[in-house]
């Protein structure tokens, strides 16, 4: 059966994702849109209108316009949303580099992408040189670095500021991609996700019919903005909507709580392990949390009875979200004020949006009050993967529905549960980790004759990579040495923390990895 929202539906959105986020920016004045935590400089609403106005024009001098890519590569700054919306206002595509990914992954990315400049910061320049050394090689390809701060040997960003002629490109919402994050999908290596402004910006009317904030609110920032959860919650939504933005441009506990406090803090957007400091931390008691209001969270499964802990530690409406970048990424969100949704849930289905439970074995619809893989259909649907129709093929049906991989149930009252994957992606702390990905690593070691690689829970309930390792007849390994050759070429949260010897891998007779056997064997243990 097809399972539709409880809420009216939602006009699409035919803007660029600039003009709609920003289409209030220049009224709003002196009003602070982006304040860095760190050195407490703010980026006032008419700030940021001015400055992608005139970071457009210098790109666009540059050489930069209609389908050009550029890199972004930094962690959160309050520069980031000049850099991306000066990119789209020039018709270009922003895509957004983990600031964790080493430089092969960078440099895969940067290839792939065929991105023709890249925007950094000193802290990862290197990365960033060593990155484009390498699209170089492979390439023949040169890519400017530039930087949001100061680097020896590259230009500042807003050395580009210029005040010619804003580019006034043909941008066709509905075709043209605004941002190209790299996701898994439900399995394989990292691809582009091509996303519409029109998939941004209706996306964020669907959340707008369930979830507001309003100009005077204040967002605190820990989730990264090259993701899409981030650069949604943090960067689109809460700009459109007149918000002030606390950006950290990382994760610290202790900055974390202190910001609550100090910032007066209205709304919070979070993973799992956040949530967990959240409820057990011994600070947050002595904290002054009487201005936040909401706590939303999404990116990876929530347990129930830390959802609840929260709440009724905070004396705050929590809630969680769920949806995937291929989606833009929001499907399903707890609605303001809803008190009567069950604790565990992620929310009823977004405006717009039509799902289904499909049995992952026989294909069929499955029955009321069963559960299946969800498959969802609407506007924030992607556009496909970038320069890979087969891959989009597999995820996206000829009717339009995309397959998430994610198994759920639903009440009788339209509270979605996510119960299971069927997919092979591995969610640490909110960050997607492909076993694939990481097994072609592993077998470049002369010591590894064979692995796989899946997700187990490790002490404080976070799914982490476990690589179960054939050995090479004659060449000893130890456990040490397996992770430590990934480590040492992935990001951090990619890394292996558990292997297990075995004498082979479980395959299907077409050489398919049977991780659900490897699954299985690891929940009798537990």
């Amino acid at each position: 059966m097809i399972y539709e929202s409880r809420y009216p539906d939602v006009a699409a959105v035919d803007r660029p994702v600039h003009e709609w986020v920003l289409g209030e920016a220049a009224r709003r004045g002196t009003r602070p849109a982006m304040v860095d935590v760190a050195s407490g400089r703010t980026l006032t609403y008419g700030e940021l209108a001015e400055s992608v106005r005139r970071l457009a024009a210098g790109l666009a001098a540059e050489g930069i316009g209609k389908g050009d890519v550029v890199a972004l590569h930094m962690p959160n700054t309050i520069l980031f949303p000049v850099v991306f919306y000066a990119t789209t206002t020039t018709g270009g595509t922003a895509t957004t580099l983990s600031p964790l990914a080493r430089p092969a992954e960078v440099a895969k990315q940067l290839t792939d992408s065929g991105a023709r400049l890249m925007v950094s910061v000193s802290a990862l320049v290197e990365t960033a040189r060593a990155a484009v050394a390498l699209v170089r090689r492979q390439t023949g390809r040169d890519i400017e670095i530039l930087v949001c701060d100061a680097a020896d040997g590259h230009r500042p960003v807003l050395d580009l500021l210029a005040d010619g002629d804003l580019p006034d490109p043909a941008i066709d919402p509905n075709v043209d991609v605004a941002v190209l994050p790299y996701s898994s999908g439900t399995t394989g290596a990292p691809k582009g996700v091509m996303l519409t402004h029109r998939n941004l910006c209706t996306n964020l009317r669907q959340m707008n019919g369930v979830h507001r904030i309003h100009e005077g609110d204040r967002v605190i920032a820990i989730l990264p903005f090259f993701h899409i959860f981030g650069l949604t919650a943090l960067v689109n939504n809460a700009l459109q909507r007149g918000a002030t933005v606390y950006v950290h441009a990382r994760f610290d506990l202790d900055a974390f709580l202190t910001g609550l406090e100090r910032d007066r803090i209205t709304h919070a957007y979070v993973a799992p392990p956040v949530m967990l400091a959240l409820a057990k931390h011994p600070a947050v008691d002595g904290l002054d949390l009487s201005q936040l209001r909401r706590v939303i969270c999404a990116a990876a499964p929530l347990d129930a009875a830390v959802q609840s802990a929260v709440a009724d530690r905070l004396g705050v409406e929590v809630g969680q979200a769920y949806g995937m970048t291929e989606l833009s990424p929001a499907t399903h969100l707890h609605a303001d004020d809803d008190r009567g949704e069950p604790v565990g849930c992620v929310g009823r289905l977004l405006p717009s949006t039509r799902a289904r439970l499909v049995d992952p074995d026989t294909g069929q619809d499955a029955a009321a009050g069963e559960s299946g893989e969800v498959w969802i259909h609407g506007p924030q649907v992607m556009k496909g993967y970038f320069g890979r129709p087969e891959d989009t093929d597999a995820m996206v049906d000829e009717d339009g529905w995309l397959h998430t991989g994610d198994i759920a149930r639903v009440d009788a009252d339209g509270n979605w549960f996510i119960v299971d994957r069927v997919k092979e992606l591995i969610k640490y702390k909110g960050y997607q980790v492909a076993p694939a990905e990481l097994e072609a690593i592993l077998v470049q070691h002369p010591g590894v004759a064979d692995a796989a690689v899946i997700g187990v829970a490790d002490e404080e309930g976070n799914e982490v990579p476990k690589a179960f390792v054939v050995p090479a007849s004659g060449v000893p390994i130890s456990a040490a040495e397996v992770m430590g050759h990934v480590e040492g070429q992935v990001a951090p949260y990619k890394r292996v923390r558990r292997v297990e010897f075995i004498e082979a891998v479980p395959k299907a007779a077409s050489g398919k990895i049977l991780r659900r056997e490897l699954r299985d064997r690891e929940s009798v243990r537990s």
